[in-house]
């Protein structure tokens, strides 16, 4: 039987639950993630907490915030002139709005506040700052699959 290691592809179930018991995501009623570790899917504490396990094993990972998403950066708060969105896009705190990077990758901001002239955006990952807990059942593991195939 494999156990997860790098390159493996990973089929498994998991649930993400904040501090206060909020499940934020999971797979359990749904289509299970599909992945290759090391490929950027999972947070890096995560995927660590992974390797040698086996289909059919299941584990509670807790991970801090450092493991995560790392701490919350008051640096990725920007407050941008008003005149950068479209006037009729709904300007309010709680809007998720894409950006583009410099590299052209897409990156979520969170309205913080919307004034007449400038708009404060936070581009933190909403997970940051959190301390994580993960319920995973792993399976299937296929040692150097690719996601998907």
């Amino acid at each position: 039987m494999s156990e997860i290691g790098l390159s493996c592809r990973v089929i498994m179930h998991f649930s993400l639950t904040l501090e206060d018991g909020t499940v934020a995501e999971s797979s359990f009623d749904n289509e299970p993630l599909d992945f290759v570790m090391g490929d950027g899917t999972l947070a890096r504490g995560l995927e660590l907490a992974l390797f040698g396990l086996k289909p059919g094993e299941r584990q509670r990972i807790l991970l801090t915030p450092e493991q995560g998403w790392g701490q919350r950066d008051e640096g990725q708060i920007h407050t941008l002139g008003r005149d950068r969105f479209p006037e009729d896009m709904t300007l309010e705190p709680g809007v998720i709005i894409g950006f583009t990077g410099e590299e052209g990758q897409e990156i979520p901001g969170l309205v913080l506040e919307a004034g007449e002239d400038t708009v404060k955006v936070d581009f933190n990952h909403p997970l940051a700052g959190h301390a994580i807990r993960y319920d995973v059942e792993i399976l299937d593991v296929i040692p150097g699959g690719q996601a998907g195939e």
